[in-house]
C-alpha cells in the first residue's frame, strides 16, 4: 500500500506493523519517524543497520520474537536498507506480534526495486516515498522559522543558505538553529556572518578534496590531502559531505543516462549548479555511471560505520578510501 507522508492518519496501527520509508529527503523522513514514535508513545526503539542483519540475521529474529515484562511495545528501525533485506523480511512478516512495529529506512529506490514493489503491492505493508524538497518548499520553511522567532534575514541570504544545504531539510534545520542561537546576542545577520555561521556545511578544502576525488583527479586529490591535517572530527564531516555529493551526482547521473545530453543535465539541475562548479561536475558525470555511484554510496555507509568503530584510526581510513576512489578506473 502506498501512502504520502502527510497521510499519517490513514495508518492502521493494528494492521500496519511494517512500514517502508524511502527517498533522498532524510530530514522529512526523520520528522515522520519521530512523529510515528510519538504517536504510539513508545519509549523503546531498537536500531539496526542492514549490514548487521545480513551478517547475523539471528539478532534481528531474536529481537522480534523476544518479549519483555517491562516493555509493552517496541519499534525496530532498520537503516540503509536495500533489496538484499527482502529475503530476511519475508521470514518475519507473519511473525510480527501486536507489540512490535518495524520501520525500514532506505535511500532512493527505483521502480524496479523488489523491496519497494513488495511494500507497494501488499495490503498490510505500507510504502511511503520521501522526495527531495524543492527550493520553494525550503524557502517557506526558512521564512516561517525565522518569522516565528523574529529573526530578520534578507531573501537573498535565505536563498544562499538553501543553496548550501542542497535540498537537505534536516541540514537546513540545523543551520537555522545556529542562526537562532546567534540571534540571541541581537547581532545583525549579514551575508558575511551567515557564511561564517554555515561554513561547516562544507569546509572549502573538504569540498575541493571530494570534488577532485569524484572527478578521478588523483594528483590534485593527493595535493589537498598533503596540504591539510584532518582531525577525527573532520573525518566525520568528510564522510557526510562525501555522501551528500555522491547522492547529488547519482541524481544527475540518472538524468544524464536518460537524456544523453550532459549540458542539458547540468543546466537543468535543481538546485542549480554554480557556474564555477559546472566543469568539474561534468568530469564527475563522465567518470561515474549510476550503478557505480550507487555502489560508492553503499561503501560510504560502510566507511562511516567503520570510522565510528575505529575513531582513533579514522584519518587513515579516510585517506585510504579517498586515494582508492580517486584512481582512474576504466570500468567506472
Amino acid at each position: 500500500m502506498i501512502l504520502k507522508y502527510f497521510e499519517f492518519n490513514k495508518l492502521n496501527f493494528e494492521k500496519n506493523k511494517l512500514i517502508l520509508v524511502y527517498g533522498a529527503n532524510d530530514g522529512l523522513k526523520n520528522e515522520f519517524i519521530n512523529s510515528f514514535i510519538s504517536k504510539l508513545n513508545i519509549e523503546k526503539t531498537i536500531k539496526f543497520d542492514e549490514k548487521e542483519i545480513l551478517t547475523n540475521d539471528q539478532i534481528f529474529f531474536d529481537e522480534i520474537l523476544s518479549k519483555s515484562f517491562f516493555d509493552d511495545k517496541k519499534i525496530i528501525q532498520v537503516n540503509r536498507s536495500t533489496d538484499k533485506l527482502l529475503k530476511v523480511l519475508e521470514n518475519v512478516i507473519n511473525k510480527i506480534t501486536e507489540e512490535i512495529y518495524i520501520i525500514i529506512n532506505s535511500e532512493q529506490l527505483d521502480k524496479k526495486s523488489k523491496l519497494r514493489n513488495k511494500f507497494e503491492k501488499e495490503k498490510n505493508l505500507v510504502c511511503i516515498p520521501f522526495y527531495a524538497d524543492n527550493n520553494e518548499t525550503l524557502s517557506k520553511l526558512s521564512s516561517s522559522f525565522l518569522k516565528e522567532r523574529n529573526i530578520n534575514i534578507s531573501q537573498s541570504n535565505i536563498n544562499l543558505l538553501i543553496n548550501k544545504c542542497n535540498g537537505d531539510r534536516g541540514l537546513l534545520k540545523k543551520e537555522l538553529e545556529k542562526i537562532q542561537f546567534f540571534s540571541v546576542s541581537k547581532k545583525k545577520i549579514t551575508s558575511e556572518v551567515l557564511n561564517k555561521l554555515t561554513n561547516l556545511i562544507e569546509n572549502h578544502s573538504i569540498t575541493k578534496l571530494i570534488d577532485y576525488c569524484l572527478a578521478k583527479n588523483q594528483k590534485k586529490t593527493i595535493d589537498i590531502l598533503n596540504d591539510n591535517i584532518y582531525t577525527n572530527e573532520d573525518c566525520i564531516l568528510i564522510v557526510r559531505t562525501f555522501l551528500r555529493k555522491a547522492k547529488k551526482i547519482l541524481k544527475l547521473s540518472e538524468e544524464y543516462n536518460k537524456n544523453k545530453d550532459i549540458n542539458l543535465t547540468i543546466d537543468s539541475a535543481k538546485p542549480p549548479i554554480f557556474w564555477k562548479d559546472k566543469e568539474i561536475t561534468k568530469e564527475q558525470l563522465l567518470k561515474w555511471s549510476p550503478d557505480k555511484i550507487r555502489e560508492l554510496i553503499y561503501t560510504i555507509f560502510d566507511l562511516e560505520l567503520n570510522i565510528k568503530k575505529n575513531i582513533n584510526n579514522s584519518t587513515n581510513l579516510i585517506r585510504n578510501f579517498i586515494l582508492d576512489k580517486s584512481k582512474l578506473n576504466i570500468n567506472n
